[in-house]
């Protein structure tokens, strides 16, 4: 069994060619995990497609290379070139996948480092996988370790210290802008999702006063009813090509395919214009005017560099504590096969039986020349007593829940105390509460 990562990040992909990656529709992702489960190995596989970042997570068979594969399916749903996309793509294998996995929830390997929105991002995608059928207890050994992974960094660092994301960097942006100073403004809101809340709740700390726009206007007036400090009012969608030409500041994070504001919608005003695009695709035209400046998701990247400057002290910590959890996942994942497992106990009951059988013998209860006899007799004994348990443990190897169940075996035998304790850091909540939930008739 072995784990493969593919990744587009903006490490190494420009913003241009994560436009061009990212899923924009559930059934332009279902097409691409049609296409990953019909290659030769794929059990399970996760695709996180975020703002940031495309990850192809796989648990495989084989380790043999499928990348080149994968770079040509991308390569047509992007059309661009090949060699472009393998230019770019960065492959990780087994310990390198799941450290490289560790690392992303965890946010060390994030545009803003500390930021809170991708471990909940990394969740919503194995919720669609698993949701879909394709991944499921391989997969989920490591999302659940994961989340686990991203809780202790969070909790034992200062890294998340003062919850920072693109949003509120792009705000913080805004107001070193504006002369340190945003209350008394309007913003122009366009999006209701994660991105466009997190942006509409930072902007009306600041006291900034909001103009939300959404296709979806029940989405809109919900996410005005989460704010109160300002004031907030939603206005149609129709109305951008007029209101963007009204306010200075505007911050955009729609999940449109192609940008929804045009060249043709801006007009000339005697004041200057702060637009902040936070979605991939972009959802603002290039745009090159001397009354407007357009801050896309890699323009922040000068004030993460400061965040990694004021954080840098909690990395040693954060690095150390993923490399521990990446080697704590793979001891515990070896003792989880249930063929050891039960080799294993038949060996304690062999043990058990020639013990008693010299201490019988060494009393006088039995004859020496018997030893022989009743060894067998005892050893088939133990055998019947061990052949349902065994055929039963054999035949839920496969089910979601059966890492738990072999932990609480090696619990109740005693077996692998080191362990021992893994019993309660695997969790597959989400797994097990879908599998015992009422099948509807």
């Amino acid at each position: 069994m072995h784990y493969t990562v593919v990744s587009f990040s903006h490490k190494n992909t420009p913003l241009e060619l994560r436009e061009k990656l990212a899923f924009s529709s559930n059934q332009d992702m279902i097409d691409f995990y049609k296409f990953l489960h019909s290659l030769d190995g794929v059990n399970e596989s996760i695709i996180l497609s975020t703002c940031n970042r495309v990850e192809i997570i796989l648990n495989r068979t084989d380790d043999s290379n499928i990348s080149e594969l994968i770079y040509g399916y991308l390569s047509d749903y992007a059309k661009e070139d090949i060699q472009t996309i393998k230019n770019v793509g960065k492959v990780y294998q087994d310990g390198d996948a799941v450290h490289h996995i560790f690392k992303v929830a965890s946010s060390l390997d994030s545009l803003v480092l500390g930021e809170t929105q991708i471990v909940g991002q990394v969740k919503d995608a194995f919720k669609f996988s698993y949701d879909n059928g394709f991944s499921g207890k391989r997969l989920a050994r490591v999302m659940h370790h994961t989340f686990r992974c991203a809780a202790t960094v969070r909790n034992e660092t200062s890294i998340s210290k003062n919850p920072i994301s693109v949003a509120s960097v792009a705000v913080s942006q805004a107001k070193e802008l504006l002369d340190g100073e945003l209350g008394g403004y309007s913003a122009v809101i366009v999006g209701a999702g994660e991105m466009s809340s997190l942006a509409a709740k930072h902007l009306a700390s600041a006291g900034v006063n909001l103009i939300i726009l959404n296709r979806d206007m029940e989405k809109a007036h919900k996410l005005a009813r989460e704010i109160d400090s300002v004031t907030v009012r939603v206005e149609p969608f129709g109305e951008l090509p007029n209101l963007l030409n009204h306010f200075r500041l505007l911050f955009s994070a729609t999940s449109s395919p192609e940008p929804i504001i045009t060249k043709e919608m801006v007009k000339d005003t005697s004041f200057h214009r702060y637009w902040f695009d936070l979605a991939v695709p972009r959802d603002i035209v290039e745009c090159k005017r001397e009354d407007i400046s357009v801050y896309a998701v890699d323009d922040l990247q000068a004030i993460m560099n400061k965040n990694i400057k004021a954080r840098e002290k909690n990395m040693n910590l954060a690095n150390k504590i993923i490399a521990d959890f990446t080697e704590e996942f793979f001891k515990w994942l070896q003792t989880l096969s249930v063929d050891p497992l039960i080799k294993e106990i038949r060996d304690m009951a062999r043990d058990s039986s020639t013990k008693e059988l010299q201490r019988a013998i060494k009393k006088g209860y039995i004859p020496k020349e018997l030893e022989k006899s009743v060894e067998k007799i005892l050893h088939q004994a133990f055998n019947s007593f061990l052949h349902t348990p065994t055929k039963t443990l054999k035949n839920v190897s496969e089910l979601p829940q059966s890492d738990t169940i072999v932990q609480s075996i090696q619990l109740f035998f005693g077996l692998n105390a080191k362990q021992r304790k893994a019993l309660d850091l695997y969790k597959c909540d989400y797994q097990i509460e879908k599998d015992l939930k009422p099948k509807e008739s």
